[in-house]
C-alpha cells in the first residue's frame, strides 16, 4: 500500500512517516508533501490508498485540499489530524465529504497508539474514526437548539463577507424577510442583545459585526474558512453577472 503525508512541519511529517509504517505491515511508500498544492501535485503523479492531512498548511489548506482530491477521487480515504477542534473545520469537512466516503479527523494530542488505531481503523477496516472531542462538535452542530443549523450558518458567513441583505437574498434565493429572518434566528443563538443602549446613544453594537466577532471568538468562523467563502462568492458574482449579460 502507498500513503501521503501532507503536513507542513517537517518533525510531524517524519513522525507520521514512521507510524504508518509500524501501522501497516504492507506499507510500500510513504510519500510527502509540506503544503496542499504539493499534495495535489503528488496525487496527479502516484496512485497512493490513502492520504494523512493537517488541516493548516500554506498556500492551500487541508480543507480545500480534500475537496479537490474528493472530486476526482471520490473514494479516496483520508485522515485529518489537526490541532483544531474549531465548528469552522468540523463543518467545512462535512461539507466536502463525499457520500459513503471513509476518513477520520483526529486531534494531535492523540497518542500514538490511538493514531495507529485510527489509521488501520480508515485505511484498513472502512471505518470512519471521529475524535471524541470533534464528535462533540459535531453532535453540536446536529442539534438546532445548541447550534447553528446550516441556514443560519451561511447567513453568517455572508454577513462576514459584507454582503447586504438584499445581495444574500439574491444568492440564497430567499426572499429579505427570510434573510431577516435567519439573521434573527443567528442573533438569538449567538446570545446577542440588540436592546442594549447607551443614553443618549442609541444602540451599543451593531449586530451584524457583533455576530460576526463572537463567531469568530468561538471558533464558528475562521480565516481558512472565509477564504473559501470568499472564492465561492467570487464564483457565484462571475456566473450571476455572466447570466445577465447573455439576457441583454
Amino acid at each position: 500500500m502507498k500513503f501521503l503525508v501532507a503536513e507542513d512541519d517537517p518533525f510531524h511529517r517524519s513522525f507520521l512517516n514512521s507510524t504508518l509504517r509500524s501501522a501497516i505491515e504492507d506499507c510500500e511508500e510513504v510519500y510527502e508533501a509540506d503544503d496542499g498544492e504539493e499534495a495535489m501535485n503528488v496525487i496527479a503523479r502516484h496512485t497512493v490508498n490513502g492520504i494523512i492531512m493537517d488541516l493548516q498548511m500554506p498556500n492551500v489548506n487541508g480543507v480545500e485540499t480534500a475537496r479537490i482530491i474528493w472530486r476526482n477521487h471520490p473514494d479516496m480515504r483520508i485522515l485529518f489530524w489537526s490541532n483544531y477542534a474549531d465548528e469552522a473545520y468540523v463543518r467545512g469537512i462535512s461539507r466536502i465529504v463525499p457520500t459513503g466516503a471513509v476518513y477520520g479527523y483526529l486531534l494531535k494530542t492523540a497518542s500514538v497508539d490511538r493514531l495507529e488505531l485510527a489509521i488501520r481503523g480508515v485505511f484498513r477496516e472502512d471505518q470512519c474514526i471521529i475524535d471524541r472531542e470533534v464528535r462533540g462538535v459535531q453532535q453540536r452542530t446536529e442539534n438546532n437548539r445548541e447550534g447553528l443549523s446550516d441556514s443560519e450558518f451561511e447567513v453568517l458567513v455572508d454577513i462576514a463577507l459584507g454582503m447586504t441583505d438584499k445581495a444574500i437574498a439574491a444568492r440564497r434565493k430567499i426572499s429579505t424577510r427570510g434573510v431577516q429572518s435567519r439573521l434573527k434566528h443567528l442573533y438569538d443563538k449567538l446570545g446577542i442583545d440588540q436592546s442594549v443602549s447607551l443614553a443618549g446613544h442609541g444602540p451599543v453594537y451593531n449586530s451584524r459585526t457583533r455576530a460576526v466577532a463572537i463567531a469568530i471568538s468561538r471558533g464558528l468562523l475562521n480565516s481558512d474558512g472565509l477564504a473559501a467563502g470568499e472564492n465561492e462568492l467570487d464564483l457565484w458574482l462571475d456566473y450571476s453577472n455572466n447570466r445577465q449579460s447573455e439576457t441583454h
